[in-house]
């Protein structure tokens, strides 16, 4: 019997993170998700999980804090054995980020250092201390931005970090070709999630400006991202390597 693929979701708790967990449970893998400090919530996907029939666990995890990766991924060796019944991962979706919305003029050293932290030295950091867990011919997806390509004020840092991330990808999907590893980077568009303290969702003005800016005329929602997520850890997926997929139903174009 084939052992089923594992992808290992940062932030799997709520929003985007969970819709892909879902999304790969629907698709036939078993899932590992991380949460900050929501356990409750992270429980409650790793049933949902669970109720398509594949296995799931739940770690926590601090992405802004590299000194913790070491413990993390052997809380993840250990989780895999008794759980899994495996030593490796199949897919690794670096999905956990926060939102700080800040004028280039305004953003402080302390606003910039938690951003770089978690969603450039986390994500980079904790992918290398992953490779020995990594299954060779696996795959990493990196979660970048729409505001990567283009601009809305009040993310200068925010967006470097994901520009940064999508420079880091080609190289991961470069030098990690030689093990069969695929990198690829999604970039989401506006979606109505609480990140960023629920702006999209919330702002009814901001809502209808991004819908506005949109050509199929809407804002994102998690649905609407997840599966992409979760084609990228397929078979079908398997010559797609170092690629930015936009999923932001064409943002300004």
């Amino acid at each position: 019997m084939t052992q089923t693929k594992i992808a290992l979701v940062t932030g799997g708790s709520r929003g985007l993170g969970k819709n892909m967990a879902l999304s790969l449970a629907q698709k036939g893998l078993d899932v590992i998700i991380t949460y900050n400090s929501k356990e409750d919530e992270a429980l409650e996907v790793v049933k949902q999980i669970e109720a398509t029939g594949q296995k799931a666990a739940a770690l926590q995890l601090n992405v802004g804090d590299s000194k913790s990766f070491d413990g993390f991924i052997g809380d993840v060796t250990s989780t895999l054995k008794s759980t899994f019944n495996t030593d490796k991962i199949d897919f690794l979706v670096n999905n956990a980020g926060i939102g700080i919305h800040a004028s280039f003029a305004e953003t402080t050293e302390g606003q910039f250092d938690t951003l770089m932290n978690i969603h450039f030295k986390g994500t980079f950091f904790l992918t290398q201390k992953a490779l020995p867990i990594l299954a060779d011919g696996g795959g990493i997806v990196n979660i970048s931005s729409g505001l990567a390509r283009f601009s809305n004020p009040g993310y200068a840092a925010y967006a470097s970090m994901k520009g940064a991330i999508e420079t880091l990808t080609k190289y991961q999907a470069k030098e990690l070709g030689a093990r069969g590893i695929r990198a690829n980077i999604v970039a989401p568009g506006a979606i109505e999630t609480d990140f960023g303290g629920g702006l999209v969702r919330d702002n009814a003005q901001v809502n209808a400006f991004l819908a506005s800016a949109t050509a199929l005329g809407r804002v994102g929602l998690p649905d609407d991202i997840g599966g992409v997520v979760a084609f990228l850890c397929t078979n079908d997926a398997k010559w797609i390597n170092g690629q930015r997929i936009e999923v932001s139903g064409g943002m300004m174009l």
